[in-house]
């Protein structure tokens, strides 16, 4: 997996909007004295805004796959799987995933808001997660634990193109709500070759047959925003009469090979040996774009210049590899379907 094709993307269609004649972009081209940096931020929040002009947000009561159903309230917005997928995979450079159902976000939210959070919803239908291990736990020793299994984590990272993940501590330790089955904790994360710290608040709910996951992704400094959000996150999914918790048939019923410690640490454990989910992990990225556009804007203004010398342009005609690239970003990677029903 190449970490420059979200990067190959933005600037193919910034240079598409330039060159089928955007206003604001040809005009700031033409001006010699206009900042660099803020025609790029220009340019990638042209793109942004677009983007987020064709998903269509769900608000109230949303179903999750056949299972579950979200109650969002006021204040609150869903993005249904396939702009979900794109927005992690080809806007913030995570690793493919098949699993996720939509991003639950504030009403407010816009893709151009690259500092924004969001919540991931995923499902893992691995079986019903015994919890009788949860008051048991010693939390220091499952974070150290953790760090231990980084090695053989980041081997995989890098062999795939993603940086090295690190694990420094718990942003807020796990709480299990043995009552309603809701398990929540915080990771403060490294990513090697990023500065500021990465947040993900790990939102757990336990059903018949598998665990709803709502994955909060932010920068560290969002903790306390996030914090004031969790009463309302950790209420709003429910499964359905028959998928509860309580619904569980130990004669027909699969049982989860792991249990809440298991759950926490990321590790599916089994006969067969450890299965690192660690990979799941979201990192956002900020849409590094922004150092791409220094050449493009030497290109472009030279193509803009012909223009005013010239009656007509010629039709710009993109490079076969361009070609290809332009048409993966207008038809971003949709999850299969059997996961958006």
């Amino acid at each position: 997996m190449n970490m420059l094709r979200p990067i190959r993307h933005a600037a193919l269609v910034a240079m598409m909007l330039l060159l089928a004649g955007t206003t604001q972009a040809q005009k700031a081209i033409d001006d010699a004295a206009v900042d660099s940096s803020m025609l790029q931020e220009m340019m990638v929040r042209t793109i942004l805004d677009s983007i987020d002009k064709t998903i269509a947000y769900q608000y109230g009561k949303v179903p999750v796959k056949d299972i579950a159903e979200l109650n969002l309230p006021a204040g609150y917005k869903y993005i249904p799987a396939d702009k979900a997928q794109m927005i992690l995979h080809d806007l913030w450079g995570n690793p493919e995933r098949d699993d996720v159902l939509g991003m639950v976000v504030k009403n407010d939210y816009k893709v151009s808001e690259l500092g924004a959070w969001a919540f991931i919803v995923s499902y893992d239908e691995d079986g019903y997660v015994k919890d009788e291990d949860a008051d048991k736990i010693n939390y220091d020793d499952l974070l150290k634990e953790i760090q231990e299994s980084e090695i053989e984590i980041n081997k995989e990272r890098v062999k795939e193109g993603y940086p090295e993940i690190h694990l420094l501590d718990w942003a807020a330790k796990p709480y299990y709500d043995k009552d309603n089955k809701v398990l929540h904790w915080a990771k403060k994360l490294k990513f090697t070759g990023e500065e500021q710290l990465t947040l993900n608040y790990d939102v757990r709910i336990l059903g018949r047959k598998g665990i709803l996951s709502m994955n909060a992704v932010g920068t560290i400094d969002q903790l306390a925003d996030i914090n004031t959000h969790i009463p309302s996150i950790v209420k709003m999914a429910v499964f359905t009469d028959g998928n509860k918790y309580k619904d569980f048939n130990p004669s027909v019923d699969k049982v989860a090979a792991y249990t809440i410690g298991g759950l926490i640490a990321g590790k599916l454990i089994a006969k067969t040996g450890l299965l690192v989910l660690l990979l799941k992990n979201i990192k956002l990225i900020l849409l590094a774009v922004f150092g791409g556009f220094a050449a493009f804007r030497k290109k472009l203004g030279g193509l803009f210049s012909r223009k005013k010398k010239e009656e007509e342009a010629p039709a710009y005609e993109p490079a076969p590899a361009e070609a290809v690239a332009i048409q993966e970003h207008t038809e971003p990677h949709t999850p299969d379907s059997n996961n958006n029903s």
